[in-house]
């Protein structure tokens, strides 16, 4: 493919700012530059890399991208060190924009699936006296929550006291994560004919077994429930 003149000035720039980002992220990562201190204002990168300051941004918006300049308006760029969170947040952002709505609200909750019943099945064959109180804990204020603008919430709780017996960080912060951005781009709460009801008794099995210590049916009750769930929300979605 032969580019045009823009398209050479455009790929330069592009490669310009990726060299950029790379110098400065290597000063922060020795510590020559230490988290929390401000960058050089952009007229100085401009002139110390004699580019433009568009690129400048743009070598910025990289490093922030990869967690290792935080960018707040009115504010010099100041070093930071990647985290987790900023890490994952970062990766749901781009996942969220190469799929489409639907398509993302899709793999979101096969996701959620995918978690929720290996922790139901994990939780059953370890869960401790204390995890299973509190499993139980987050069970009643789901009943109590059942016909209420609080179900949702208590609903995401008492998975979430489950999927926490794995005791893995990663898996619980992507967790949070994709439940907290399925329950963004669900529609507004209305009168679901007795769906609550069907939850928490489907919550209740699912205690049951983890209880029992039965692994393979508290991932199999799990699994058919957010199923069923989602397939609920699909069919009253069509009847809007």
């Amino acid at each position: 493919m032969i580019l045009n003149s823009t398209d050479k000035g455009a790929s330069k720039a592009k490669g310009a700012a990726v060299e950029i980002a790379a110098i400065l992220e290597s000063r922060i990562q020795s510590g020559e530059v230490s988290p929390g201190e401000p960058l050089p204002t952009e007229r100085a990168l401009c002139e110390e890399f004699a580019t433009s300051r568009p690129t400048v941004r743009e070598a910025l918006l990289l490093l922030q991208g990869r967690g290792y300049v935080s960018l707040e308006t009115g504010r010099r760029p100041r070093a930071s060190l990647p985290t987790l969170d900023g890490i994952l947040s970062s990766a749901a952002t781009h996942i969220s924009s190469l799929l489409g709505d639907a398509e993302s609200g899709a793999h979101l909750e096969q996701m959620r699936q995918f978690i929720e019943a290996a922790a139901a099945r994990i939780a059953a064959g370890r869960a401790t006296s204390i995890q299973l109180h509190q499993i139980k804990s987050a069970l009643d204020r789901n009943q109590d929550a059942i016909d209420t603008d609080k179900f949702a919430e208590s609903d995401i709780a008492f998975h979430r006291a489950i999927v926490t017996v794995v005791g893995n960080p990663i898996i619980l912060k992507l967790h949070d994560m994709f439940v907290s951005s399925m329950l963004a781009n669900r529609p507004a709460r209305r009168s679901d004919g007795g769906s609550d009801g069907i939850s928490y008794e489907e919550h209740l099995a699912i205690y049951e077994a983890i209880v029992a210590g039965d692994a393979m049916a508290a991932a199999e009750l799990t699994d058919r429930h957010l199923m069923r769930s989602y397939r609920s929300r699909l069919s009253a979605g069509t009847r809007e």
